[in-house]
């Protein structure tokens, strides 16, 4: 498996945002999902990273908004099938790194409580819980969580 950052503007890419939209849509209103589309995915302040299979399948996908102030992570998804596999932590690094290249201070992340899989990696990569921040609302189907990077 592999990982690089790519542009999100790919059909296997497309394809991928839609399972994990679907997924989300599954478990939260669709207020409270406050994921990025492509578009948005494209600004110059986000880094997108698209892992691979040994195919080249596309498995996951993680994006970086990189802020003056923090570092957000935004699209984490790794498919049912590639799980357990360590891609999660290997996407979780790319993004750290990436962070601490770009002079972030911290790295923050909003994500729910009906994904215990995904509160669990934030945690063991050092994420603690904490209050929203940016523009989001105080939302029960959130939980926002933040890493120092200092």
């Amino acid at each position: 498996m592999s990982i690089a950052f790519e542009t999100p503007d790919q059909h296997d890419v497309h394809m991928l945002i839609a399972e994990l939209d679907t997924y989300l849509l599954e478990r939260y209103p669709p207020e409270a999902v406050y994921a990025l589309n492509i578009q948005e995915l494209l600004q110059p302040n986000i880094q997108f990273a698209v892992a691979r299979n040994d195919d080249g399948a596309v498995v996951g996908c993680c994006a970086v908004v990189l802020t003056p102030d923090y570092a957000e992570i935004k699209r984490m998804y790794v498919r049912p099938a590639a799980r357990g596999t360590g891609m999660g932590r290997q996407l979780m690094g790319a993004l750290e790194q990436t962070a601490r290249s770009a002079g972030c201070p911290q790295m923050v992340l909003e994500t729910g409580p009906e994904q215990p899989e995904a509160l669990a990696l934030y945690e063991r990569h050092g994420f603690e819980r904490c209050g929203p921040y940016g523009d989001y609302p105080d939302d029960p189907h959130s939980v926002f969580m933040r890493k120092a990077l200092n």
